[in-house]
């Protein structure tokens, strides 16, 4: 019997192995029922995969990313088994994984109900206990339209295959190019116990061996979703699910989902009356009411005080300029799907801003520059408006108004690490006094297999990207590649933050082009005299306001610590004798600057105190009295805890003290 040489990686070391000709991957490791998949010098295989010679073979867990995924997509391809058992008539979309979950469409006569979900789910369990194996088979173009003939949406897809790459692919269609590729088609049978075809889809896999090894799942909804996300396309059935590695896994997942709802930032804003989005106004233009201005106002004083102190002057841009000037930034050449349409102003196209550094370097540009000036900081908050599509909208996390810190560096390319060490060490400052300290950092670079999509040579790059690299990997936090995630400008980092129920946010950012200044011909004059060609970071330590207090309102769940709360303090009388005494305590935390309230209505006490809780006000101050004799009050915290008897002094001081620290109560 002949042999083959491969090399197995695991988590600790890599092992050279000698197997026999015709050894499947599944072989190498039937010891470990946590691996469903394997890797081949870097593309994913089913454990099926024949091995061959020189081969280096990694495996890949259900719990990791990549077999989440496989799992993920595997039970998308049993719904839709079982879509067809019980809806014979229903044609395939899509059905990619995505993230916690996946989905698949269909084209079917009538809406799914929830009672279908019900029944689609019990089948399912029943495809899941039959065993069926997932078997690839590789099928020519011709060969899978004859097969799939009934099928017009696979059809498209084929059609779409022959004349793009697996990105074009899934610009065409979200979700494409797990289907296909630009490589051959290859078709999935699910293969019951006998051996014969149960159900067959199109599919690039891989898959899990078979569905018993789907360990636990579920169905969420359904909604409707134009096919290829077009509105000139006729409207598919979507129906969205969620797998896991254990029912543990499953049960934590649903309990966050429990807990996001409860936490939406939408619904809070609502009950607390913080913002709103009009109708007439338009969708991702959020309105700041009273309270919610007050948070929003914190944080700009907040953030402009720091720049201020960071070594940043103050500037101010117009909010729409002449489109030549986003031509000179690259911005509508590369970007410009992103901006608002052209309007006209005495003949001329001018655009709406979508970000300040093109106006920025126009500052930079006013003068003659000296490298004793550098680095020059610029700082303003800039709204900017983003052509985003309605379907991506979502409450303050993704608007089309957007307020940004935004700031600008100009730098020599020797003292760019020394800017990029700088702003993280001001980002992360800035992220834990607002009360976010679980972080990481990811690092995105360029698409180097589409390259047309980036301006500047292969050494700009290489520089840009070693520098942010280098100072990420200083910093000690985790790091995560992000590729073909960078500006048409240059590579990025970005401060990942994880929420108080483990989601993650992409807040800040910091970025470095080399682009720019070439563009503007921004110079300043060395130390020996000549002239030369400065460095740009741009950061945004929020991102955006809009984005950053949405993220606050669920991470605390409206509760926001004292320095941050709309109203700080709520005075209670017992009666109301007692009013003109808490006047006069509110008066005094007044003169602290702390946000008081005297809350004089007809309510009963106990009613008044469950109004300041719902409101999630942190402090209320009660008196009755043996309050106003001794000059004290009762001292209650929004958790329901309470102080009795406490000075009046006293309770000024807590309160002043927990502002000034920003602590969280």
């Amino acid at each position: 019997m002949s042999e083959l040489n491969v090399t197995v990686v695991g988590p600790a070391r890599r092992q050279d192995r000698t197997v026999a000709t015709g050894t499947k991957a599944w072989e190498l490791f039937a010891e470990d029922p946590d691996v469903i998949a394997v890797k081949v010098d870097g593309a994913l295989k089913d454990l099926a995969y024949d091995l061959e010679p020189d081969d280096t073979i990694e495996p890949v867990a259900i719990f990791s990313k990549d077999g989440r995924d496989i799992l993920r997509h595997s039970t998308a391809h049993v719904m839709a088994q079982a879509v067809q058992d019980l809806f014979p008539e229903a044609k395939l979309g899509i059905g990619p994984p995505v993230e916690d979950g996946f989905y698949y469409d269909f084209d079917v006569e009538k809406p799914f109900t929830p009672e279908d979900l019900d029944k689609i789910e019990s089948r399912m369990r029943k495809i899941v206990k039959e065993n069926q194996r997932f078997s690839r088979r590789p099928i020519d173009d011709d060969e899978a339209r004859v097969e799939l003939a009934d099928e017009p949406y696979k059809l498209e897809l084929i059609g779409l295959k022959s004349t793009a790459g697996d990105g074009d692919l899934e610009g065409a269609a979200e979700g494409a190019s797990v289907e296909v590729g630009s490589g051959g088609l290859t078709m999935y049978d699910n293969l019951n116990r006998k051996g014969e075809v149960a159900w067959t889809d199109l599919c690039r896999g891989p898959h899990l061996p078979t569905t018993k090894r789907i360990p636990a799942f579920t169905l969420m909804r359904s909604a409707a979703a134009y096919w290829r996300g077009s509105e000139k396309n006729k409207q598919l059935q979507r129906i969205y699910g969620t797998a896991w590695e254990s029912k543990e896994a499953l049960a934590e997942h649903l309990h966050r989902i429990e807990e996001a709802q409860r936490r939406d930032h939408r619904r809070l804003g609502n009950e607390l009356d913080l913002y709103s989005f009009p109708d007439l106004i338009g969708p991702g233009l959020p309105v700041f009411h009273p309270k919610g201005g007050v948070i929003k106002r914190e944080m700009e004083d907040y953030v402009r005080r720091r720049h201020i102190e960071e070594g940043f002057s103050y500037v101010g841009t117009p909010h729409i300029a002449k489109e030549d000037l986003y031509f000179t930034s690259g911005h509508l050449p590369y970007y410009g799907e992103g901006m608002f349409p052209p309007m006209d102003v005495d003949g001329q196209n001018y655009r709406l801003k979508a970000m300040n550094c093109p106006m920025h370097n126009l500052i930079y540009s006013s003068r003659g520059r000296s490298y004793r000036e550098l680095p020059l900081r610029l700082f303003e908050f800039g709204t900017v408006y983003r052509d985003e599509k309605s379907g991506v909208l979502q409450g303050l996390t993704r608007v089309r108004m957007i307020s940004q810190d935004d700031s600008h560096s100009y730098v020599t390319e020797e003292g760019a690490a020394d800017e990029v060490r700088h702003l993280l060490d001001f980002i992360l400052g800035l992220l834990r006094d607002f009360g976010l300290d679980d972080y990481y950092i990811e690092l995105s670079t360029r698409d180097d297999q589409n390259l047309e999509k980036f301006i500047g040579s292969d050494e700009e790059w290489e520089v840009a990207t070693k520098v942010l690299h280098d100072v990420a990997v200083a910093s000690g936090l985790e790091l995560v590649p992000d590729p073909g995630g960078a500006a048409f400008y240059g590579p990025k980092i970005s401060v990942q933050t994880r929420d108080a129920i483990g989601r993650t946010w992409q807040m800040s950012t910091i970025q470095y082009d080399f682009n720019q200044p070439k563009r503007f011909g921004l110079e300043y004059t060395a130390a020996d005299g000549s002239r030369k060609q400065p460095v740009m970071i741009h950061s945004a330590k929020f991102g955006s306001i809009e984005r950053f207090l949405g993220v606050l309102v669920e991470h605390y769940a409206g509760a926001f610590p004292p320095w941050l709360a709309p109203v700080q303090v709520v005075a209670i009388p017992i009666a109301e004798r007692h009013v003109d005494y808490l006047y006069e305590v509110a008066a005094r935390l007044k003169a602290h600057g702390i946000r008081v309230e005297v809350d004089e209505s007809d309510e009963r006490m106990q009613k008044k105190i469950r109004t300041a809780q719902t409101q999630k006000v942190p402090f209320m101050l009660i008196a009755g009295d043996d309050d106003v004799e001794a000059g004290a009050v009762s001292f209650r915290y929004r958790s329901g805890d309470q102080d009795n008897g406490v000075d009046v002094d006293d309770a000024v001081a807590r309160i002043v003290q927990a502002v000034t620290d920003r602590v969280q109560v």
